[in-house]
């Protein structure tokens, strides 16, 4: 087990160090050679553990895969009850847009795997949790009095952010240049519809 020294000098176990690498391993197994081909015994021989070692954490793939998407997902659950208790300002909207984009790259690696798996996460539960997200975000960045194209383009500034990683991760370009390029899009998106169009 990994220690760190706080501060005061005492011995602090990293926090959910092991869990954390069991998680990074069957994410990069599942993105190699697909959920349902990926086992517990390899995920367990890639950490070089016992199959006893991964059990203590997680019973299944599907835990494994669970818990994966719950803390990845955690700062956009974050962001949503922030944003609920803010005013339908512009520049609370384009901060969404900004922290919603950062949570997007931050999880790049789970929502590629949900990108190029979506029928095994139809048949887990994180589909419906990742649809109950996209509501919540849906709820904080659109004004229910706004005309509907206004609405429209709202919503089609959260799928800019999601067509910069997905659509245009093949782009040829400098990654920073276009995570700049696709924000400074969804932001224009939302100033339009702040201002009617």
């Amino acid at each position: 087990m990994d220690v760190t020294m706080d501060d005061d000098g005492t011995k602090q176990q990293r926090r959910g160090n092991t869990r954390q690498r069991i998680q990074d391993v069957a994410l990069e197994l599942f993105a190699e050679q697909g959920y349902d081909k990926t086992s517990l015994r390899e995920i367990a021989e890639r950490l070089d553990v016992t199959k006893a070692a991964l059990y203590y954490h997680f019973k299944t793939k599907e835990e494994i895969l669970v818990s994966i998407f719950e803390d990845l997902t955690q700062p956009i659950e974050d962001l949503i009850e922030w944003g609920r208790e803010q005013p339908h300002t512009l520049e609370t909207k384009q901060e969404i847009v900004r922290r919603y984009g950062q949570a997007l790259d931050d999880a790049a690696p789970l929502f590629r795997f949900m990108q190029e798996n979506q029928a095994t996460i139809r048949e887990l539960r994180i589909g419906d949790s990742f649809k109950s997200r996209m509501q919540g975000l849906r709820e904080i960045i659109i004004d229910p009095d706004a005309p509907l194209t206004d609405q429209v383009r709202c919503i089609s500034a959260l799928f800019t952010l999601h067509a910069g990683m997905f659509v245009l991760q093949d782009l040829e370009v400098d990654p920073e240049e276009k995570r700049a390029a696709v924000l400074e899009v969804a932001i224009d998106l939302v100033t339009q519809a702040h201002q009617g169009g």
